[in-house]
């Protein structure tokens, strides 16, 4: 796992502004920050994955570059990732892009995910990004890749959250048996009676889009 915060750098400013209640009413500003980390993270990714030399003509001679040879698949669960996969996506320009809809059944006892929408390329050989910015209690992200790994079997696989709860990483380490990497900016207190993430920053979709029925 790898939590980002634990350097000081300007994403620390971006998910201050995120969690700020007073910069939250600014939905601009707000998805601003989430496509921002999403870059940065994005950057971070890119560290680890694979490279190949490749031949540049400039327009003076022949020069050498590394450059990624991964073929990468990034997947947004909707709707409160789509911002922070912008920001993916304007690092991996030339990725595919795949969509899943997962939600909680907050009406029942025990926290339950729907799932009622997929769009994704084949995985063969590639390597997946999945992507939603609050790791709450796993559920949806287990369920999503779950039905994601139906397209496929990816060489990697990476998790990539803004903000994590413990009981939420426990939970991915107990219901994924597939070797990935899990990515996070923050990793938080806890999660309260309602499985939202405390000191957490609210709900992600509804500051970014608006409130829902």
């Amino acid at each position: 796992m790898r939590v980002l915060n634990t350097s000081n750098s300007i994403a620390n400013t971006y998910l201050a502004e995120l969690r700020n209640v007073e910069v939250q009413n600014d939905r601009l500003r707000f998805r601003t920050n989430l496509q921002r980390l999403g870059t940065l993270m994005a950057y971070e990714i890119s560290k680890t994955l694979h490279f190949e030399e490749q031949k540049i003509q400039t327009p003076l001679a022949i020069t050498t570059e590394q450059t990624i040879s991964d073929s990468i698949v990034l997947v947004s669960i909707l709707r409160a990732a789509v911002p922070f996969m912008n920001g993916f996506l304007d690092v991996f320009d030339h990725s595919e892009v795949g969509f899943i809809g997962a939600w909680r059944k907050e009406e029942t006892e025990n926290i339950e995910v729907a799932l009622e929408y997929s769009a994704a390329p084949n995985l063969n050989g590639k390597t997946l990004i999945l992507i939603d910015p609050m790791l709450a209690t796993g559920k949806s992200l287990v369920a999503s890749l779950n039905q994601i790994l139906k397209n496929g079997k990816p060489t990697s696989i990476h998790l990539a959250s803004v903000i994590a709860a413990p009981e939420g990483i426990e939970y991915l380490k107990r219901n994924i048996e597939v070797d990935h990497e899990l990515w996070t900016w923050a990793v938080d207190e806890k999660l309260n009676d309602k499985s939202y993430i405390v000191p957490g920053l609210g709900d992600a979709g509804d500051l970014s889009f608006g409130s829902k029925l």
